[in-house]
């Protein structure tokens, strides 16, 4: 039987204003409680979780925005694996899971080609309430436990 180890799972949420302002907001905090859980700012695995969490949360507010409404950024630090979800009102608009390739010349829809380029896995879970979950796992270096 191999020997039991133990993790800690630590968990940050918060919620914002369904705002291009409250997307920076939780890309700038996200990053800081990464710090306070050692993974230092501009480390691999901080500038990772900072890009999921910009697009994920500008996704939120572009896509996912209900007047009145306030997104939520969830980040689940477990062993060697970083959550991050950011759950909206609108959970009829869900995303394709299916990541195709856009045109060169588009001016949109290479947020989630990005998301799944950084992500372990990824997906979209509907809320219990109202809307939708998307989130996105990326492994951590062994040494940033």
């Amino acid at each position: 039987m191999p020997p039991h180890t133990s993790v800690t799972v630590r968990v940050f949420t918060q919620r914002f204003s369904s705002t291009p302002k409250g997307a920076r907001l939780a890309r700038l905090l996200a990053l800081q409680q990464l710090d306070a859980w050692g993974l230092p700012y501009g480390s691999t695995p901080s500038d990772t979780a900072a890009a999921l969490v910009a697009e994920l949360a500008a996704n939120a507010v572009t896509h996912g925005r209900v007047r009145g409404r306030d997104f939520e950024l969830a980040l689940t630090h477990s062993g060697h694996v970083l959550r991050i979800a950011v759950s909206d009102a609108r959970g009829d608009h869900l995303p394709c899971t299916t990541v195709v390739s856009w045109p060169p010349d588009s001016e949109a829809g290479r947020g989630l080609l990005l998301v799944d380029a950084l992500a372990t896995r990824w997906g979209v879970e509907p809320r219990r309430c109202v809307g939708k979950t998307v989130w996105a796992e990326c492994a951590l270096e062994a040494e940033t436990s």
